[in-house]
């Protein structure tokens, strides 16, 4: 199989990044509605709702203004304007929609930590929408640096680059996997395996991100990378309470 995989049907040349994208939406959530039939939710169907509906819009924000902030010295032309209209990252979106979350719980009312649903179904998404970026090589800025080490994979300019988007495939399935032991074998307190996966998978992208090609850098880091730290700060006080308990 050639990279970029382009096929196409009756004629057409199918957007496979895009196909993937939309069944990752739609597949991570019927296993959200799974989880929640299985599971007893503390927080009423219409809470649930407006939960939803905010973490959907801070993600739908949160992915472009970071999509925007990866590319801060492109020229205004009307085509790449219409360009970074289409930009979205997956970690924008998550952190926006953590602070629709948030937003909207307080608009509601609600005190009850609403995460913990999401977390393999989250997961589970990113996973497909990583084999769309890595079946699009070089179409979607997924790839990885040139490299000489046996990783190196050509994804389509004749190169072998660090193949980032299977790194972060293998490393999706151990999280998922963990999450889901962690969960079923820990006592822990509601909301908390939302928060430890944001910090691993956040984690993950930051050391991930020197194995891109990423051009512009503030004090030597990322829009990305500043977005995880940005990430571990939200969360520092948890993370100061599992240290002194662990401890």
């Amino acid at each position: 199989m050639q990279i970029p995989f382009e096929p196409y049907l009756f004629g057409y040349q199918i957007n496979i990044h895009l196909i993937l994208e939309y069944l990752a939406f739609f597949v991570a959530f019927r296993y959200y509605i799974f989880l929640r039939r299985k599971s007893t939710d503390s927080i009423t169907s219409n809470n649930r709702l407006s939960i939803i509906l905010g973490a959907a819009l801070g993600a739908l924000i949160g992915s472009r203004l970071i999509g925007f902030l990866e590319n801060p010295l492109i020229e205004f032309s009307q085509q790449n304007l219409l360009q970074l209209l289409n930009t979205k990252t997956i970690m924008g979106g998550l952190f926006g929609g953590l602070l629709g979350v948030e937003l909207a719980k307080k608009i509601i009312a609600e005190k009850q930590s609403s995460g913990d649903l999401f977390v393999l179904p989250i997961i589970l998404g990113i996973f497909i929408g990583r084999i769309g970026c890595f079946l699009s090589g070089i179409n979607e800025f997924t790839y990885g640096k040139v490299t000489t080490s046996v990783f190196g994979i050509d994804l389509g300019d004749g190169l072998l680059r660090h193949p980032t988007s299977l790194y972060e495939l293998v490393f999706l399935i151990v999280l998922f996997f963990s999450l889901k032991w962690i969960r079923n074998n820990s006592n822990l307190k509601n909301g908390e395996l939302f928060k430890i996966f944001m910090l691993l998978y956040f984690g993950f992208r930051f050391f991930v991100e020197f194995l891109k090609p990423n051009v512009f850098y503030v004090i030597g880091m990322s829009t990305i990378q500043l977005l995880c730290v940005i990430c571990w700060l939200y969360y520092s006080s948890f993370i100061i309470q599992k240290i002194k308990n662990a401890r």
